[in-house]
Formats: structure tokens, C-alpha cells, sequence
């Protein structure tokens, strides 16, 4: 993510320490824009719809609230909706990274393979 001028660090925003755990080991100092901004607001639950050029960290900016709201693992409980595989994969890749810490679990479920695994996974 870019690195930039902005005025909070990650504490202020409010995400769990196992959540801030993952961001500080990816070496992220400071939230971007995109993330300072939407992230206290997908925190209170609300709805959000954000737009940001490619590299501000978006993924990151629904990824840390969601996480943070899901908090222990139990059911299925959160659904993200990619056009493609390959964003698909990269948003799982993201929510691996930033949730190894929670012992949340997190599944690709896409077409074109066997449904096998993905079932079993489910």
C-alpha cells in the first residue's frame, strides 16, 4: 500500500488487537485513505460503498472491519462476491493474511473445478 500523509495509525480506527496483529506484521504504518475513511463506518455496521484507485488498499479497508466484526470462528458468516477467479483468489489470499491471527478460516469457492473440496470446505 502507498504510504502517505494520513493523520490516524491503526490503533484509532478500533480493529482487535489479533486483526492489528496481522496489519503491523505486514509492515503497514499508517491506513490510507480509503481505509481510514471506510473503516470506522463498516465497524458500526453500517453499509458502504467505496471507490479507490488500484494499490490504495481497498481490499484491506472491507477485510480489517469484516474480520473485526466476525470475531471468534462459528458458522458461515460472511460472503464476499468477486467478478473474476483471479480477484476472487487475491481477496482470499488478503483475508488469510490479515485474519491468521483470529483463527478464522476462509474458502475460494469459484467455478470450472470440482466441487468436492469446495463442499467439504463449506
Amino acid at each position: 500500500m502507498p504510504e502517505g500523509p494520513y493523520p490516524f495509525n491503526w490503533e484509532v480506527l478500533g480493529l482487535s488487537p489479533a486483526v492489528l496483529a496481522a496489519v503491523r506484521e505486514t509492515g503497514y504504518d499508517k491506513p490510507t485513505t480509503i481505509q481510514e475513511k471506510s473503516i470506522p463506518i463498516i465497524l458500526t455496521g453500517k453499509d458502504l460503498v467505496g471507490a479507490s484507485q488500484t494499490g490504495t488498499g481497498k481490499t484491506a479497508a472491507f477485510a480489517l472491519p469484516a474480520l473485526h466484526r466476525l470475531g471468534a470462528p462459528g458458522t458461515f458468516r460472511c460472503l464476499v462476491l468477486e467478478p473474476v477467479r483471479e480477484l476472487a483468489a487475491q481477496v482470499v489470499e488478503q483475508f488469510e493474511k490479515y485474519g491468521k491471527h483470529t483463527g478464522l478460516r476462509v474458502l475460494l469457492v469459484h467455478g470450472g473445478v470440482g466441487y468436492e473440496k469446495q463442499r467439504k470446505g463449506l
